[in-house]
């Protein structure tokens, strides 16, 4: 299966984030816990070159624990500030301030010796469709966000919440799109529900899902669906729909349904928590 994206997005978001850059001090990137390289876009690395950076690890609860650890060193390793979180529920949402201020503790400490005292830090909030930004934003800022104004950026369409007297997040509303070569970046995108899946082969898809869980989770897989992980993945997928009551007229396995049903399990964690890629692809 050939997982496309959409490119015409790509020029007028990079376009908006350039000249919103200039206004920030921060940049906090949101990405998918259980893909977290194949969630950033990879043009956020040149374009936040310059500024402190905090890489969010959003949704760390459906994501192998043990894995969220070793992206966190992996991540702290290569220069950024990290917080494992889950925007819906609020996990970890307490510890990103004081990370804030310790990301950014030289902007602070040259805006003191100039005198400057009490200026906010501004960050900008980035990360790809689907990873969680906007209920990270509605999560982190709460009910006490107001709109603020004075300031580049406001009479530009951008919004400007203030949390508090320390910290206002620049809100655009330009989304960075990924761009990906990689089939399997595409793949990793599609099974966590960040591709449409009304243009994707569920059933391959599906099956995509039970080959990698029959490799790295075997155990998580047998559990959930009482199946002998050691067929064909195709034939495992034959056998949850069979299991499952999935049946077309005839007694026939609905694959198309049985498909749905095991990507839904995935996505929502009934499986259990599962990482797709590991840092040492990275290494």
């Amino acid at each position: 299966m050939n997982y496309q994206w959409y490119p015409g997005h790509m020029t007028k978001a990079r376009r908006m984030m350039q000249e919103d850059i200039k206004l920030i001090d921060l940049m906090i990137e949101l990405v998918d816990a259980r893909v977290p390289m194949s969630s950033r876009n990879p043009d956020i690395d040149e374009l936040g070159r310059n500024k402190s950076r905090l890489i969010l690890l959003n949704k760390a609860d459906l994501a192998d624990a043990r894995y969220n650890n070793l992206w966190t060193e992996y991540f702290k390793e290569n220069g950024f500030f990290v917080q494992e979180i889950n925007s819906r529920t609020g996990a970890g949402i307490k510890s990103i301030q004081p990370l804030v201020q310790e990301a950014c503790r030289e902007k602070i400490e040259r805006d003191r010796k100039r005198g400057i005292i009490g200026r906010p830090v501004r960050a900008m909030v980035v990360g790809i469709p689907n990873v969680g930004k906007s209920t990270f934003i509605n999560s982190f800022a709460g009910r006490a966000c107001a709109k603020t104004g004075n300031k580049p950026g406001v009479t530009k369409g951008k919004q400007w919440i203030r949390l508090n007297k320390s910290l206002e997040l620049l809100d655009t509303p330009g989304i960075l799109w990924p761009r990906f070569e990689d089939q399997k970046v595409g793949e990793r995108l599609a099974m966590i529900g960040s591709i449409n899946d009304e243009i994707l082969h569920v059933d391959e898809l599906a099956t995509a899902v039970i080959r990698y869980l029959q490799q790295q989770y075997p155990a998580l897989l047998q559990e959930r669906y009482q199946i002998n992980t050691n067929e064909d993945a195709y034939k495992n997928l034959e056998e949850i729909c069979i299991r499952r009551r999935c049946f077309q007229k005839g007694e026939m396995p609905d694959i198309a349904r049985g498909s749905a049903m095991i990507l839904d399990d995935f996505r929502s964690g009934k499986i259990g928590r599962i990482t797709l890629e590991h840092p040492e692809e990275w290494q």
